[in-house]
């Protein structure tokens, strides 16, 4: 990793700035360590599916990528979630509701 890495809790309060100006509703659903803690987001359709998505290093292009975590109806996605968090009490969990699938995670300055 040749980049200095951003503290988690400033680049959660630019992502909700983001999500705010572009009219896209999220929460805060779990706090994590506000300076290496991990991020997952998940994206409400208003349908009944949502969508997880986690973030990771990927050594290959030298760049932090959002990888799907889990996909499909709302409630098997708040499972996988609750799991995360079971074994992860650091990790930061931020809802979004957007039923056109905005999450804006493939912008430049969110990986």
């Amino acid at each position: 990793m040749t980049g200095a890495r951003l503290a988690t809790g400033i680049w959660v309060a630019a992502y909700l700035h983001r999500l705010q100006l572009a009219g896209i509703p999220a929460y805060v659903i779990a706090k994590g360590d506000t300076t290496a803690g991990a991020v997952l987001v998940k994206l409400a359709r208003m349908d009944g599916t949502a969508c997880a998505y986690t973030r990771r290093f990927d050594f290959e292009q030298d760049a932090r990528v959002w990888d799907v975590l889990c996909d499909g109806p709302e409630v098997e996605v708040d499972a996988a979630i609750s799991r995360q968090r079971s074994f992860d009490s650091d990790l930061w969990v931020i809802e979004l509701e957007d039923a056109r699938g905005r999450h804006l995670l493939d912008e430049d300055g969110l990986g």
